[in-house]
């Protein structure tokens, strides 16, 4: 115990700990929070507000949650560490981007209160997630950067008080404005500085939405904001009076939570072949489905019928399974290897072999999609219903 108390005491003799690199601005109080915009973007903030970006931090996401505590768990790093990593794209915003063994050894000594560490990810304006700043902040992307280097480290940031948009005439009497093309032109580079590239700490990539993508011509934002429409990007009333009309996109970020986003989002079709159905799902989209984080699931209910009568059900999951280095379960994020990606490819398909059950006169084949796998909800312990339910996206039937 005293030549390992020493170890440490050598270490944080090494020097004064830095902690920080890359970090954004500091935030003054006319920029701190989404209240000081919604006074002339009111519907814009409005719509980002019941968004997964306003959710994104450790308060307000369970999932979120709950794998910074199992990672720092396993990895047996403090909570706070662990949230500074997870800011990188969750919180990009914080004051600090690293941490060292420094500051896991004053942990460890119970002298990080009062740390620059622990003032950051304590700091009020992180609890809104991405928010406007996070976006609108941002004076260029990294493009030369190694593809690990995500999030915050991928970006260069405006002083305060500049912000960054797709409307090129734009003018405001509290903020410099200016005009970038990865908002105008090509928005889904914005989108790919954290939608890309997801490592574990054994080096797996187990997200890639960048590296998926099959068509340059659609956005991200087609899908997730809407297509641009006529509208107002602020209330301001600098047109003789009113408030200038502007192609604008809404802002509330839909996704993978949003129910009515799946319907139909993938095509399905069946045909009798011998004594099996041969059954296949087209995807139309840009991206595989599912996409982003880890452990997401398709779900194929198979009802079979006898006239009126159910005589079996099966369901087929279709999800990867993560082990560790040790070839235990683990989550996504620890993970040394996985089971085979089952996603349906981007503008393409995915074919199954589905058996036949004797005395059917009927099958209805129903697809559906689910957060979070069973393997994982368990790992994680989460209890909110949202990531055990079922959205519905198409089903076919077939008569004999």
């Amino acid at each position: 115990m005293k030549r390992f108390a020493a170890t440490l005491l050598t270490f944080a003799a090494i020097g004064a700990s830095l902690y920080a690199t890359e970090a954004a601005p500091e935030l003054n109080s006319q920029y701190h929070d989404s209240s000081k915009c919604k006074a002339c973007h009111a519907t814009i903030v409005n719509e980002w507000a019941g968004s997964y970006h306003a959710k994104s931090h450790y308060k307000h996401d369970e999932y979120l949650r709950q794998s910074m505590e199992y990672y720092a768990r396993k990895t047996r790093k403090p909570i706070n560490a662990v949230k500074v990593e997870c800011a990188a794209c969750h919180n990009p915003r914080v004051a600090v981007t690293k941490t060292d063994i420094n500051y896991q050894i004053d942990v460890l000594m119970g002298l990080d209160e009062g740390s620059e560490v622990n003032a950051a990810v304590s700091d009020s304006a992180l609890s809104e997630g991405v928010n406007c700043l996070v976006c609108h902040n941002v004076d260029s992307i990294k493009h030369d950067l190694p593809a690990d280097k995500r999030g915050v480290h991928r970006i260069q940031w405006n002083p305060v008080g500049i912000m960054s948009g797709p409307i090129e005439d734009a003018k405001s009497p509290y903020h410099k404005t200016q005009y970038r093309d990865f908002f105008g032109k090509d928005p889904k580079q914005l989108c790919f500085v954290c939608h890309a590239n997801d490592r574990s700490t054994e080096n797996f990539v187990f997200a890639n939405t960048q590296n998926e993508y099959k068509d340059t011509k659609k956005q991200c934002a087609d899908c997730h904001m809407s297509p641009k429409k006529e509208g107002f990007a602020s209330n301001l009333p600098i047109d003789n009076g009113k408030p200038k009309k502007r192609m604008v996109r809404e802002h509330g970020f839909v996704g993978a939570h949003t129910n009515w986003l799946w319907q139909d989002a993938l095509g399905i079709e069946a045909k009798k072949s011998g004594d099996s159905f041969i059954v296949t799902l087209t995807n139309e989209n840009p991206h595989n489905i599912p996409t982003g984080f880890g452990a997401r699931e398709l779900i194929l209910d198979v009802i079979y019928r006898s006239g009126s009568k159910v005589i079996e059900t099966k369901s087929i999951s279709m999800t990867q399974h993560y082990t560790d280095k040790r070839g235990k379960p683990t989550i996504p994020h620890l993970a040394a290897s996985a089971t085979e990606d089952m996603s349906v490819p981007a503008r393409g398909t995915k074919t199954f072999k589905v058996p036949m059950v004797k005395g059917t006169g009927q099958v209805t084949f129903e697809l559906h999609y689910r957060l979070v796998n069973d393997e994982i909800r368990s790992l994680l312990e989460l209890k909110q219903p949202q990531w055990s339910e079922k959205k519905f996206i198409n089903r076919t039937t077939i008569r004999l």
